[in-house]
């Protein structure tokens, strides 16, 4: 039967360990793009359209795929056209895991069992957008419906965490919503808003910042702030990760001149981002926090449509030009200094999971007993589909150690990404149901079922002292 309560789940082990171990473990989302304002003013959605399109790249980037015209994606067309045009594409999105999350979304929060195509869409309209109006309906009501325990946001280093106040003094909300650092508009010194940055941040660190020292003086304050609001992990989306060190003088000659009006060339550039990197990981490795650095990508390709919507809005690929190489040297570097914090690696080229696998190997210590420091991050992006996830947890058990894994996240702007934690929970139940009833590992229950706990939900509560 179609995505019914044994979906993916290939095995008599599969199902049980899901179904009486995994299912009703809480979520730790470590890394999303949720509003923090909307979740503390509780945000209530008009249509189905504005909660599941809204800001969605992977929908619009389906659509275009399909031919669909801009209008219905990102123009002037009504919501219900837009919603039309997208049951009518995801109705027929075979091996798309866009069908697989919209249906289990459909069931998990509107209680719809059927299939979402052109011939149901008008159905499925009514429904979602009957449910959506109810006064228990909103953002922070579908986190805590999702099982929920701890989210982390992405926010910018000069942001005032203002939200995240609010919603840390209201008893009435149980899930914990914690800032998660951001700094690259601080890092990207090419970018041409970079001196307007300095600008802002100068003003929310309450210091002038006219030197590398002094940018990383208020890098360094701004910190100890997102600190004392519960941050306890970073992110940095890169190309890639760089190890060209050079000496202090020469980053404060490159910074000097970025602040006199000249770009740096490329060779600038990945020096100031190694210095950058090596200074910000020796912070977080004084503060216990883990470092997320997700790389592989080359963005805003479509020049008209960037120029025409911006950022985030689906013109982006896999870059697979990352250098494994200089990866090991970044963090053999800080390891060299003892200055190696929690790492969490993240490529969207699919055959970097070996290189990352055997980079994690050579760093692992007994920072977590029970899991490893250094982590292969979930499959991210375009990889986090059946195939992606499978392939990723493979490499990672043949070359790591898969029951060391901090598991899934939802990396999504929308509060109905939640059943991704599902799904990949599902993949994983079938993975090690197969290998089971394979004769690779043996039926013990007992040892399985802690294996899938963890990764589902205990490690990543550990890894970042949750």
């Amino acid at each position: 039967m179609f995505m019914d309560k044994d979906f993916l789940l290939s095995t008599q082990t599969a199902k049980t360990l899901f179904h009486d171990t995994v299912s009703s473990c809480p979520i730790i989302d470590y890394h999303c793009h949720l509003n923090p304002r909307e979740i503390y003013e509780n945000m209530h959605y008009d249509s189905i359209t504005q909660v599941w399109l809204g800001g969605d790249h992977y929908k619009w980037r389906l659509m275009r795929c399909a031919g669909v015209p801009e209008r219905f994606i990102t123009g002037d067309a009504s919501e219900h056209d837009k919603f039309i045009k997208w049951a009518e594409v995801v109705g027929r999105a075979i091996g798309n895991p866009l069908f697989h999350w919209s249906h289990l979304e459909l069931r998990k929060y509107f209680g719809y069992q059927g299939v979402l195509n052109e011939k149901t869409a008008e159905e499925v309209w009514k429904l979602c957008n009957d449910t959506l109006h109810r006064p228990d309906f909103g953002a922070r009501d579908l986190i805590s419906m999702s099982n929920v325990e701890t989210v982390c946001t992405t926010d910018d280093p000069a942001d005032s965490l203002e939200w995240h106040e609010k919603i840390a003094a209201d008893p009435s909300f149980k899930p914990r919503v914690l800032p998660a650092w951001r700094p690259d508009k601080a890092m990207y010194i090419e970018k041409p808003a970079w001196p307007e940055y300095l600008a802002k941040l100068s003003e929310a660190a309450g210091m002038k910042i006219d030197s590398f020292a002094s940018l990383k003086a208020a890098l360094s304050k701004r910190m100890d702030f997102f600190a004392a609001h519960g941050c306890k992990l970073s992110d940095h989306g890169m190309a890639r990760i760089t190890c060209n060190l050079a000496s202090e003088q020469d980053i404060e000659e490159i910074f000097a001149s970025r602040l006199s009006g000249n770009i740096p060339d490329s060779e600038a550039r990945d020096k100031f981002t190694t210095a950058f990197m090596m200074f910000v990981a020796h912070e977080y490795h004084k503060r216990g926090w883990a470092m997320q650095i997700h790389y592989g990508v080359k963005r805003d390709n479509n020049i008209p449509m960037f120029g025409r919507l911006g950022a985030d809005t689906g013109f982006d690929c896999v870059d697979n030009s990352a250098m494994s190489a200089e990866t090991a040297e970044f963090l053999g570097e800080l390891q060299r200094v003892n200055a190696l914090p929690k790492t969490i690696l993240y490529s969207l080229d699919g055959k970097d999971n070996s290189a990352i696998d055997t980079i994690c190997g050579c760093f692992q210590d007994d920072t977590i007993e029970g899991v490893s420091k250094i982590q292969h991050g979930s499959a991210w992006w375009f990889e986090d589909h059946f195939e992606g996830m499978t392939a990723h947890m493979k490499s990672l058990a043949s070359l790591g150690y898969l029951p060391g894994f901090i598991g899934m996240l939802t990396d999504s702007r929308s509060f109905l990404s939640y059943p991704r934690h599902e799904y990949f929970r599902r993949i994983l139940c079938r993975l090690i149901g197969e290998w089971t009833e394979g004769g690779f590992f043996p039926a013990d229950m007992d040892t399985l079922s802690s294996i899938v706990r963890n990764i589902s939900y205990e490690n990543a509560k550990r890894y970042f002292n949750f």
